[in-house]
């Protein structure tokens, strides 16, 4: 159900994790995949208790989509965990290592896989795992660099 493409029903997936969190209720391990991301972002707490699900986040509002944003981590999340494109999990534990925050460390590849999603709309076409690799390298190198 996580890769619907129906937004409201992932909003609400996502709505619906957090309330049985805060709640305290049992959940799925997809469910608490979700709200251990959810946690890490106090300034989307609200959106998940109050916001309207069909609400539009577009630059020109000046709010970023949560949504979108936590989708991100969980993204790369799995691609972490299974390796996928290889070499990944190696990028983010070196780059964890240098940063001394693992979701710092998050933040910055979810830029660069941000880049890869947008060129491959952009074009049409699937995204370029090399490319990804060579963004994920080249933000290490800077990682390294400024150590």
């Amino acid at each position: 159900m996580i890769f619907s493409n129906d937004r409201d029903t992932l909003r609400k997936m996502y709505r619906d994790a957090w309330q049985k969190k805060l709640a305290s209720l049992p959940m799925s391990p997809l469910e608490v995949q979700i709200t251990d991301v959810i946690e890490l972002h106090p300034e989307y707490h609200s959106a998940m208790e109050h916001d309207d699900l069909d609400r539009d986040y577009t630059p020109d509002r000046g709010r970023s989509n949560p949504f979108l944003h936590m989708g991100l981590h969980l993204g790369l999340r799995e691609q972490i965990a299974t390796n996928r494109p290889a070499g990944i999990s190696a990028i983010f534990r070196n780059l964890a290592a240098i940063m001394g925050d693992a979701h710092r460390a998050e933040h910055e590849m979810i830029e660069c896989l941000a880049e890869t999603l947008w060129a491959a709309q952009s074009a049409n076409a699937p995204p370029d795992e090399q490319e990804y690799l060579g963004r994920l390298q080249r933000l290490l190198k800077q990682g390294r660099q400024t150590q």
